[in-house]
């Protein structure tokens, strides 16, 4: 009994609630199914399912596995679609990540025009600041600004990034505008959850400075540090494309712009995989040519 049939089998008991309707939608005797079942947990060492014999119902273990199989077994089908028709259709269930900020502006806007494009495909979107594991959280593409330290991740870079320290005209009118570094000191600097131990970096002499800053206010969400300095509460370090509006339109100003910060491009990653399906390729190229789009970060 090879594995895959097994894994079939196990995920066309959960579809249809019940062993025997299994059996009959494969024309066999419940008994085989069960045989099935009964070998695959014990190859893995783990309870999938709770039996009775009225009703099934998933382990934890048995739930998380039903994910992976799903998965899985639509990535086998969309390979082997792909090898028979060169225009074959790409299907299946996309999960997406992203940091919230930048995944309300430049993620989700554009997730319609691809479904449009691309109806079989089924999308979850995941927003939020957090650093979400690929594997464990089951998570085909995220979307990372930063200079991805993790070697373990394919990376492709979707657009360039730059941060800036910015503050309101009230507020610089009341504390003075920063020249040098040093001045930091003496500014209320807002910061994102724990990156006032970390420090913002700056580019000095064509050296990279990483600079503790110090203020009475931090926050884990970038969009509240943001409202923080629109409120004229101190200065804070962001990225241009949550800022640029309020640049154009003077309710932001930047200042230390000689010491402009190195880039943080926007990336997107997959875990390592042998084969990438079909519906990841295709998102990562959709958001790559709206990026590119003439005029789109302008």
């Amino acid at each position: 009994m090879s594995a895959l049939k097994q894994l079939e089998t196990f995920v066309s008991v959960v579809n249809l609630g019940s062993l025997s309707a299994a059996a009959r939608q494969e024309d066999v005797v419940p008994a085989i199914i069960g045989r099935r079942l009964d070998a695959l947990e014990n190859r893995l060492g783990v309870k999938l399912l709770v039996r009775t014999t009225r009703s099934i119902s998933l382990t934890q273990e048995g739930s998380a596995f039903y994910e992976d199989c799903l998965r899985i077994l639509g990535d086998l089908a969309e390979a082997e679609s792909a090898v028979a028709s060169g225009n074959a259709r790409a299907r299946g269930h996309l999960r997406l990540s992203a940091p919230a900020g930048f995944g309300r502006r430049h993620v989700a806007p554009h997730v319609a025009s691809f479904l449009r494009q691309h109806p079989d495909i089924r999308i979850t979107l995941d927003l939020s600041d957090r650093l979400t594991d690929l594997v464990r959280d089951r998570i085909d593409c995220a979307i990372r600004i930063s200079d991805l330290a993790d070697s373990s991740l394919i990376a492709v870079r979707l657009a360039e990034n730059r941060r800036v320290v910015v503050a309101a005209p009230a507020y610089l009118a009341q504390r003075g505008t920063p020249k040098v570094l040093a001045d930091l000191e003496q500014h209320d600097c807002l910061s994102l959850g724990e990156s006032q131990s970390r420090g913002w970096t700056f580019k000095v002499g064509g050296e990279l400075v990483n600079l503790k800053v110090r203020g009475a206010l931090e926050c884990n969400d970038g969009a509240v540090l943001h409202d923080w300095a629109l409120q004229g509460l101190g200065l804070t370090w962001r990225s241009m494309w949550e800022v640029k509006d309020d640049i154009t339109e003077g309710r932001l100003v930047t200042v230390l712009d000689r010491f402009s910060s190195p880039d943080y491009p926007v990336y997107a990653v997959v875990a390592q995989r042998k084969f990438l399906p079909g519906r990841v390729r295709l998102f990562i190229e959709h958001l790559r040519e709206v990026y590119a789009a003439p005029g789109y970060w302008d």
